[in-house]
């Protein structure tokens, strides 16, 4: 069977910048898929982070590349096991360069945070309890 695999490519003004933050959030860089242009970050079976340079974000669109430290193009979702591994990350994301963004939400059976990448892409990171997904 088929697994459907989701690659998020984002656009970045310093290559090495992303690359130092992305494997400071413990994502490991895959040097099959990465360039001079591109660096690739596999974060689950199934997600993959895409960072691009301008030029070679350029050769996938012909729309003009969103300033991500002034709008906002995307906003990325990530779940976590538990609140713990929510704050974990954050805490990862702005030893690595990063900020936090927007307010914790904790709603009980819902806990999340957020954070902006050097670029100004958001990932916000998410944490449900099982029980309430299910019931």
């Amino acid at each position: 069977m088929h697994q459907q695999m989701i690659f998020l490519n984002l656009a970045t003004n310093d290559l090495g910048a992303a690359k130092r933050f992305f494997t400071g959030l413990g994502w490991e860089l895959n040097a099959q898929f990465s360039d001079d242009g591109t660096a690739s970050f596999p974060v689950s079976d199934a997600i993959v982070v895409m960072v691009h340079t301008p030029q070679k974000y350029r050769e996938f669109t012909k729309k003009e590349i969103a300033d991500s430290a002034k709008s906002s193009e995307v906003l990325i979702a990530l779940s976590a096991e538990s609140r713990e591994k929510v704050d974990e990350l954050v805490e990862k994301a702005v030893a690595a360069g990063g900020s936090v963004t927007g307010e914790t939400q904790d709603h009980g059976f819902m806990y999340g945070r957020a954070f902006d990448d050097p670029d100004g892409h958001t990932f916000e990171v998410v944490w449900m309890d099982p029980a309430a997904v299910q019931g």
